[in-house]
């Protein structure tokens, strides 16, 4: 999207405060926000999915009938483009956004039911529940640094299935997913291997790697996963980690170029990471290697 997203512009003149921003390779924005005692009201030429991480309880939304509150940690709002509504902020709560356009839902449905979604519309949601919403963002959106670039592949596949599981329940058509059956060719899946070895210093998006396969975003991921057992994002940091251990073994490298050469915009998040999934932070397997 060239033009920022109307519901985040909104809020930053209010009381809200921006915790975390990231705009993702494909144009979908994901934000994190604080408010407190504030009045909003939120019209939007695109579609907004607002996902309660804490408090809420004291949110209130105009309704004919007068204000109504409803909200909680893991409730979730949908505002469908064009839709209109008035918020009263009376507690402090914290939130998370995911901006969206009608092209991406539009893509997003061509891709899984090659099928034309001319007539495709999201339902409005106000104070609702699903538990696989709660799984997604809980799990994925906040459990990662935004700001890594290391992350964005795991944030876009997040993202990408949020919108899947968005257009399959709360549109006003329903289809039926495709079966997948097997996974990628082999010649298709060796050139997907060494095009992320060949780039593990970037930050690969999962649209990307589509596109390099041929695949819409939703079958290559399934098909990736067949062939390896991993989603795409943990194959990546799989050999992020793989070749991180080769270069502390066996060069002079600092661990800040390390940290570069493997995808990492930080040596400190690089150590953490590294720490986590082998045990040891880098310096103290150099260290062991001497």
């Amino acid at each position: 999207m060239t033009q920022p997203y109307h519901a985040f512009e909104n809020l930053r003149q209010h009381n809200a405060v921006l915790e975390d921003n990231v705009q993702l390779g494909s144009g979908i924005q994901l934000s994190a926000w604080s408010n407190s005692l504030d009045r909003v009201t939120q019209c939007s030429n695109h579609h907004t999915l607002s996902m309660y991480v804490n408090e809420g309880y004291e949110t209130y939304q105009k309704t004919a009938s007068g204000w109504k509150n409803g909200g909680g940690p893991d409730r979730f709002c949908l505002m469908p483009e064009d839709s209109e509504t008035t918020w009263d902020i009376r507690n402090h709560f914290s939130f998370v956004h995911l901006y969206c356009t009608d092209e991406h839902l539009r893509n997003i449905a061509e891709q899984i039911w090659d099928r034309s979604p001319a007539a495709i519309s999201l339902d409005e949601k106000i104070f609702s529940e699903d538990p696989r919403i709660t799984q997604l963002y809980r799990h994925f959106l906040l459990s990662s640094d935004w700001q890594q670039q290391a992350n964005h592949l795991m944030l876009s596949t997040a993202s990408t299935l949020l919108l899947t599981h968005m257009v399959q329940n709360y549109s006003n058509v329903q289809w039926r997913l495709p079966d997948v059956r097997g996974g990628l060719a082999p010649a298709v899946l060796r050139n997907i291997q060494a095009y992320i070895e060949q780039h593990l210093s970037e930050p690969l998006t999962l649209s990307e790697l589509a596109k390099e396969a041929g695949l819409s975003e939703f079958h290559f991921a399934r098909m990736f996963k067949q062939s390896t057992q991993l989603a795409p994002h943990q194959y990546v940091m799989h050999r992020r980690m793989s070749r991180a251990q080769t270069l502390v073994k066996n060069s002079s490298l600092s661990l800040t170029d390390i940290a570069m050469a493997c995808g990492f915009s930080s040596a400190s998040h690089f150590s953490n990471r590294f720490k986590t999934t082998i045990g040891i932070t880098p310096s103290q397997l150099r260290s062991t290697n001497k």
